[in-house]
């Protein structure tokens, strides 16, 4: 029919052009009542058209100058009708300008669709006119089509659809544009309606599951006005309701139910734009798994393959987890064979025989022959050079195919922070003629160096930051100047500088250098760095926080025990400055299995304090030499939004026991720090700690667990210890002490110690004091559990929200030490990952126990920058 009326069309469209031809002079007569009549085409000319080339449409029409056609015949219509096919006219004719001596003069008269100068929309927010205006995709300038109308239409439609805007209308109204030729406006309208909600859920013939279990199940539809569902979608959509229906079937498979259908189900629509909807289920009889034989199998016995199964005899039958177990598990069945180079083998569970309510099971097997890599291709690494990321490749060519082996590459390339995580596919490509096989690396390139600049005013002094990170450095084109786009880089290594300062009070400079692949051979690490920070000069402000809150008698009256009220602030000569170096070596181990590693430092720091009346020494020179080895075990699969894996460590530091070596009355020289005059003090506390002394042990670790099938809502678990000890009990260190509470980004260098965070208190709020009321944390313990999801993981940024429960104490002494006296807190914030800024996020949380200085916990905003808790 549609043939038939398309035929009409033409026709009526070539005949009052040919009959209008009729009654001009000197206008060739064409007759179709006469008999057709084959002519030369001697030339053929384009009218109408501003915005094409002219031969291009000729080429459009199938017509060609020499060529023979029949007037009136078939191949005039057969280009009229192509020109109408193309969409990009509203108006075709073709005319016979002149007949002379067989040959016939062509005129293709056609008119262009208008083009577009803007969409208008109506009855939507600024930000759904955003998304739309992305999914209809019309520029300006372009034509105008009846396709594009239609798409548009229905492109929006499908959009608020989705959303459950079920009885969404769209209406496209063309309006000519009076400052432009042959152009219009758009103008959409959008009625979105109101949202169709369920309004009831109700389930027939259910007697294995409750009608609450199987609502549980439909994860997408749900009834409204009900609590339990207050978090869940209420909103009805067809497409993810049929997901739904399956995911009931699916439910019933699981327990064995492998007949289970669902007889029928309706869907009743209400005039509040809501619908009931009932699902009648067939739930069938259970199924249990009978003998389960092997066969077609040669390189693993069938004993060997039924136990790395996990299914025997008597078992409900699972089809989920039959197939998770052959194919899906890290430890699948078909992995083994997939890991010892078998891609082509396959492996099909076939029900040979099914008596009562048992099903035996053949497993046939093809192993086919082994694949070995043939090529390896890297793709998309535009910065990073191309050894960089071959080194880290665990497939090689040569080698037979392994999946974990691909696996295990993606998450190394993943851990070089210098491409997208998310995106990181590898295209396996099968030879099976040959039997090799081609892998093709497609990586995008993000940026990871890092900036940090930052300033302000506070306790009427200026404070000013400025860091660097370059995360994918080259030392070795630093004389090469065609490397400098702006800096170096592409050989991996890490270059570190940072700086901060508030003029008199504190300044701080820090530097470091990591060569991940030392020698370019193996994966040994080499790291130096050092750092000098210089505190001096109270301000006025701080000094007059600081005297009130000692002389107010916080630590047992000892506020005003060595004469802070004295103290005269104008004296800018005290100050604390401490200089550090540090060398560290890593190596990644292949014992117990190559997600260890061990990495091994020394260190060196130098103390300087001239009256430093906030810290138990406050006058003399320390020198601390300590060595520090970590032994630690990392399997996580991001570094950025971890979903799945580990990571633990245990690491022990120590000096030298001097005091086991130097004669010296130690004892004396204690007593003298705690009894003597305050000349006395200062010369026993010097000498006491000319040289530091002590052994310090931490552990920690992480594990990611993901709770949906997208993988996307991770939980968190965390613990961390650390114990302060020493070889004499009259020289314990002053320095490298715990300092717990807050958000963990005091500094290492500002006191010689270490920052623990724990949200929902103030910084080091949980951390106790000595007698001389300095910080005297030496042992801790913390845990924390968090829930996280993703709010956008693209490589420009990537946010992720968190709630968390954690608990945490510090102690002085080992006595004192009990792990179940923690301070607990609790709250919520989220995680910003910019490239050139680094991690970045905001925490609150709620401190629920009284901490070591009274009012520190409660409501407490934590900042977040460079870490991660």
């Amino acid at each position: 029919m549609l043939k038939h009326f398309t035929l009409f069309f033409i026709i009526l469209t070539i005949l009052p052009t040919l009959s209008f031809a009729q009654n001009q002079d000197n206008v060739p007569v064409i007759s179709y009542s006469a008999t057709p009549r084959k002519y030369e085409i001697a030339e053929i000319n384009v009218t109408g058209i501003q915005n094409y080339d002219p031969k291009i449409l000729v080429n459009l029409s199938g017509l060609r100058v020499g060529q023979k056609l029949n007037v009136p015949g078939e191949e005039i219509s057969e280009a009229i009708r192509k020109y109408w096919e193309h969409g990009l006219f509203s108006d075709v004719k073709i005319v016979a300008t002149k007949i002379e001596s067989g040959k016939i003069w062509l005129e293709i008269q056609l008119l262009e669709r208008p083009r577009l100068s803007d969409i208008n929309y109506y009855g939507l927010k600024k930000s759904e006119v955003e998304t739309v205006s992305e999914k209809v995709a019309m520029m300006k300038g372009s034509q105008v089509t009846p396709y594009l109308i239609t798409r548009s239409e229905k492109y929006i439609t499908d959009y608020f659809v989705a959303k459950g805007f079920y009885n969404t209308e769209v209406r496209v109204v063309q309006k000519d544009d009076t400052t432009q030729v042959n152009h219009v406006y758009l103008d959409i309208t959008v009625d979105k309606k109101e949202k169709v909600k369920v309004r009831s859920l109700e389930f027939l013939g259910n007697t294995v599951f409750s009608d609450s279990k199987l609502n549980r199940t439909m994860k997408k539809t749900n009834a409204k006005g009900k609590i339990k569902n207050f978090f869940r979608t209420k909103k009805f959509i067809n497409e993810t309701y049929q997901e739904d229906l399956v995911a009931v079937i699916d439910k019933y498979n699981e327990f064995g139910y492998r007949d289970m259908i669902i007889d029928y189900d309706s869907i009743a629509k209400n005039d509040d734009n809501t619908v009931d909807i009932k699902i009648k289920v067939e739930e069938g009889a259970k199924y249990y798994l009978g003998d389960i034989s092997w066969i077609g199998n040669s390189i693993y016995p069938g004993e060997y393959l039924s136990a790395m199964l996990r299914l025997k005899k008597g078992d409900v039958f699972n089809q989920k987890l039959l197939d998770e177990r052959l194919f899906q598990d890290d430890d699948a069945v078909h992995n083994l064979y997939m890991n010892n180079g078998y891609l082509f083998s396959n492996i099909q569970p076939v029900e040979v025989n099914v008596y009562g309510d048992t099903i035996d099971l053949e497993m046939r097997v093809y192993e086919g022959k082994q694949a070995t890599i043939n090529n390896i291709v890297i793709n998309g690494n535009t910065k990073t050079h191309e050894h960089v990321v071959r080194r880290e490749v665990r497939t090689k060519p040569g080698q037979l195919f392994s999946k974990s082996e691909l696996i295990r590459t993606i998450r190394e390339l993943s851990q070089l922070g210098h491409f997208n995580p998310e995106n990181i596919q590898p295209d396996v490509q099968p030879n099976p003629e040959d039997g090799t096989v081609d892998l093709v690396y497609n990586l995008e390139e993000k940026a990871n160096d890092q900036i940090e600049l930052s300033g302000g005013w506070g306790a009427g002094m200026f404070v000013g930051s400025l860091g660097l990170k370059f995360s994918n450095f080259s030392v070795r084109n630093i004389f090469n100047k065609e490397s400098w786009r702006p800096l170096p880089t592409g050989d991996g290594q890490t270059l570190s500088l940072r700086a901060q300062t508030n003029g008199k009070y504190y300044q701080s400079y820090s530097f470091s250098f990591t060569e991940p692949w030392l020698g370019g051979k193996r994966p040994n690490s080499l790291t130096v760095s050092a750092y000098r920070s210089i505190q001096s000069s109270v301000s006025d402000s701080y000094y007059s926080n600081y005297n009130s809150y000692f002389s107010s008698g916080s630590y047992g009256g000892y506020g005003n025990t060595y004469g802070y009220s004295q103290y005269d602030a104008s004296d800018f000569d005290q100050h604390m400055k401490i200089f550090g170096i540090s060398v560290g070596f890593g190596k990644r181990l292949t014992w117990p299995d190559d997600w260890f590693s061990l990495y091994a430092e020394v260190s060196y720091q130098h103390y300087d304090l001239l009256d430093w009346q906030y810290f138990i020494m406050q006058n003399g020179v320390s020198q601390n030499l300590h060595f520090k080895f970590i032994f630690s075990r990392n399997s996580i699969d991001n570094p950025l939004y971890t979903r799945r894996g580990s990571n633990f460590s245990f690491g022990v530091e120590f000096t030298p026991p001097y005091s086991a070596w130097i004669d010296k009355n130690y004892k004396s020289l204690y007593n003298t720090t705690i009894s003597g005059d305050t000349d006395e003090r200062a010369d026993a506390q010097e000498e006491l700690y000319d040289y530091i002394e002590y052994h310090k042990w931490t552990t920690q670790g992480s594990i990611f667990t993901p709770l949906d099938k997208s993988e996307k809502l991770v939980l968190m678990g965390k613990y961390e210890m650390g114990f302060l000890g020493y070889y004499n009990e009259y020289v314990r260190s002053p320095y490298e002490k715990f300092m717990l509470g807050g958000d963990g980004m005091s500094g290492y260098s500002m006191y010689g110690s270490q920052t623990v965070g724990l949200r929902g208190y103030e910084n080091s709020s949980l951390t106790p004091r000595n007698r001389y009321g300095s910080y005297d944390g030496n042992i801790y313990n913390k845990l924390t559990f968090e829930m996280r999801y993703p709010l956008t993981l693209q490589p420009s940024a990537q946010v992720y929200a968190l709630g968390f429960l954690e608990a945490g104490n510090a102690w002085s002494d080992f006595q004192d030490y009990n792990p179940f006296d923690l301070k607990r807190s609790a709250g919520v914030g989220v995680r910003i990952f910019l490239p050139i800024f680094g991690l970045m996020g905001i925490d609150w949380g709620y401190g629920f126990d009284e901490a070591q200085v009274q009012g520190s916990n409660g409501s407490q905003f934590h900042f977040v920058i460079g870490q991660q808790f």
